[in-house]
């Protein structure tokens, strides 16, 4: 398969995990309420975000880089506000 499809499959499903956190996080970030999202899942989700970033940087991947700091951000802004207003 043509190295270029690849990667732009790559985007594509990055696109599409990453876009899936913006409803949630515009949501608590207008009602400050967090009450039904569950903290351990963030955390976890968090913390595999990062570690799939650090993969990402380590092995220069650019779909894996882009997708998960632009995801970490969404999501770290959701535990955040979690944190914040419980």
């Amino acid at each position: 398969m043509d190295p270029l499809l690849i990667k732009l499959i790559g985007f594509a499903a990055a696109t599409c995990t990453t876009v899936a956190y913006a409803p949630q996080a515009i949501k608590v970030w207008k009602t400050r309420s967090t009450g039904d999202i569950s903290l351990g899942m963030f955390l976890v989700m968090v913390l595999g975000l990062a570690l799939w970033l650090i993969y990402g940087l380590l092995s220069g991947d650019g779909p894996l880089i882009a997708s998960n700091a632009v995801t970490m951000l969404l999501a770290g802004g959701i535990l955040v506000m979690k944190l914040r207003y419980g």
